[in-house]
């Protein structure tokens, strides 16, 4: 169970995650009356179809005796095999009914459970998986687990029953006759546990090499414009053929484990042996005809089960190995909380960074260094700086993407840790150069920020961020599905689309990272009028190369190799910072003489 998480769902059932078996059977007793129902169902249809062989040699008896004497036992005798056979067909329907809803629910439950701790992990967590691995744990490996109960799980109950409940049949005939179905049963247990070790290392390789093979998929297909720009079709195709022939091997090996499964010839000698020994008790006369029809009609019930046993385990095991897989992602610890308890007033927008540092999880160099600024409330500032300065990174502890090595954040003069995460995120509205937009409706994905938006406030921010006048140019305007991340949109349309969800949700503080650089300079020109209106009275932090977008910051923070080099206004910057002169050189603009620099940290 992770101790941290930066969503959960209230009330959420609370499942054993100690290990696999132990998380299956907790889910599993979350339907106690299937369950125990479905249990009782198998008891009786094993009950019931153990019988009938009983009652078949007892009719072998009754044809053997004079036809005036046994007619009228014979018909009974036959009514009681069709009744409980029919008893048979009967519960097995409804064992088999519990099991499906029993596997099915499993199968939801545990999908939803996978779902709600992703929503709960850090960006941190994130930026060491892969997403095609992950979705193959949300979909094929959360199918293994409905597979495992239902056929697998049931079959094997079943199986075991099939051999438990004809050995009592056969004790109450005779018990001398358990001699031979009783080795074979000590047998069949340490065969099935030595295929189980074999079959084991096999069915985890096979589920990481399908995530293996799902995870380089999407990644092909995400970067198929890169795939084809570079002609690299056939290096792709042989990379993926690599992997489907790896896990093709894997279920090779699986087969020929399989092929070498004993049991079917140890049953068959057990028919022999029985049979045999019937026979001999039969010459002493401790067996009559109609004890050995039943006796192997009941050892003929053992078929069944040591056949079926190649194909449940099989099933069994897959499900183990799935269900670690999903151990894995669910119980991977996240360093952030989501401080259900913590404040939750509005914010005013003050901002304040005391000693930050910050690396990336695996990374080796630190990405920011002892970065002190403050920031007032509605101040617009720019952050500047080489590419690989830190200034993304800077921006992404304010809402607690990431959680700074050392040092602290505040907001409103208290640390981020202390906020409601929710809260938190809630007031700090963010807009990168690659936007990310749904394969939704335009509207819901302006809206996205703000549920219960109106479409007259969605169309009015729409305005505000210049791209009411595209949107209607579509024959459906608001109601057009875009494709999946805004593919059917130009880079400046999914830029404004954003934009407006900005505007939209209202923040307190306005991240803007490089939110314009994929629009035209007459188009910026109007955006940048209306994010000067949405930025009163709120605090903008503005990561840009723009010189027309610098100089109206009331403050400039210089970044370089993750140091705070330098802060202050733009003519003041240009005058003693020597980092920040270099960002200009290359604008034909008359530099003023480089004077002594200012100390850094404090946004005037």
């Amino acid at each position: 169970m992770t101790d941290n998480a930066e969503f959960t769902v209230p009330h959420s059932v609370k499942y054993d995650q100690r290990s696999p078996t132990r998380w299956i059977l907790s889910h599993i007793w979350h339907y106690p009356l299937p369950l125990v129902g479905g249990l009782l169902c198998v008891l009786f249809d094993n009950v019931m179809f153990s019988l009938a062989p009983v009652l078949i040699g007892q009719a072998a008896g009754l044809i053997l005796q004079p036809p005036p004497l046994a007619q009228t036992q014979l018909l009974q005798v036959s009514l009681a095999i069709l009744v409980v056979l029919v008893a048979d067909g009967a519960a097995n329907l409804f064992g088999f009914f519990a099991a499906t809803h029993i596997g099915t629910s499993f199968q939801a439950d545990a999908r939803q459970e996978l779902y709600a701790s992703l929503l709960g992990k850090s960006q941190a967590v994130f930026d060491r998986l892969r997403v095609g691995d992950l979705m193959a744990r949300a979909t094929d490996d959360v199918s293994q687990l409905s597979d495992m109960i239902i056929p697998g799980g049931i079959l094997i109950i079943e199986s075991s029953l099939a051999i438990i409940v004809p050995f009592i049949f056969i004790a109450f005939i005779s018990w001398q006759m358990l001699l031979v179905p009783v080795i074979f049963l000590i047998v069949h247990i340490f065969t099935v546990r030595a295929y189980m070790r074999r079959l084991n290392p096999v069915t985890r390789l096979q589920r990481n090499l399908f995530g293996k093979l799902n995870a380089g998929l999407e990644e092909t297909i995400s970067g198929i414009e890169v795939v084809k720009a570079s002609a690299q079709e056939n290096f792709e195709r042989r990379k993926y053929t690599g992997n489907a022939t790896r896990l093709r091997d894997a279920f090779v090996a699986q087969g020929e484990i399989e092929a070498r499964y004993l049991p079917l010839l140890f049953y068959a000698i057990t028919v022999g042996a029985s049979f045999l020994q019937s026979m001999l008790l039969y010459q002493r006369g401790e067996l009559t005809i109609p004890q050995i029809i039943s006796i192997l009609g009941l050892v003929g019930i053992l078929r069944f089960p040591t056949f079926i046993s190649i194909f449940t385990f099989s099933l069994v095991q897959s499900g183990l190995a799935s269900a670690e897989r999903i151990l894995e992602i669910i119980r991977t610890q996240t360093g952030m909380d989501e401080n259900s308890a913590g404040h939750g007033q509005p914010m005013r927008g003050e901002i304040t960074f005391e000693h930050i540092n910050f690396t990336y999880e695996g990374a080796e160099r630190a990405m920011l260094q002892d970065v002190s600024f403050h920031v007032r409330p509605g101040q617009t500032v720019a952050i500047v700086g080489q590419t690989g300065s830190g200034k993304t990174s800077l921006t992404q502890l304010i809402n607690r993407t990431y959680e700074a090595s050392q040092g602290r954040v505040l907001i409103d003069g208290l640390d981020v840790r202390e906020w409601n995460l929710a809260n938190l995120r809630s007031q700090i509205g963010k807009i990168e150069q690659d936007v990310f937009l749904f394969a939704r409706s335009i509207t819901e994905n302006i809206s996205y920020g703000a549920p219960g938006a109106t479409q007259a406030q969605v169309e009015h921010a729409a305005r505000e961020a210049q791209c009411h006048e595209f949107i209607m140019s579509f024959p459906l305007g608001y109601a057009t599905e875009i494709g999946e991340r805004g593919v059917t949109l130009s880079g400046g349309q999914r830029q404004r689309i954003a934009l407006a969800r900005a505007f939209l949700s209202d923040p307190r503080i306005l991240i803007l990272d490089d939110s314009t650089s994929a629009i035209d300079s007459a188009t910026e020109d109007e955006i940048q009028q209306a994010m000067r209106r949405v930025q009163r009275g709120r605090t903008t932090l503005l990561i840009t190369h723009r010189l027309a977008q610098i100089r109206w910051a009331d403050a400039i923070l210089v970044l370089d190799q993750g140091r705070l080099v330098a802060s202050g206004t733009h003519e003041q910057l240009l005058r003693r910072s020597p980092h920040y002169r270099r960002i200009f050189a290359r604008y034909e603009v008359d530099l003023p003489p480089l004077e002594a620099a200012i100390a850094p940290g404090v946004a005037a």
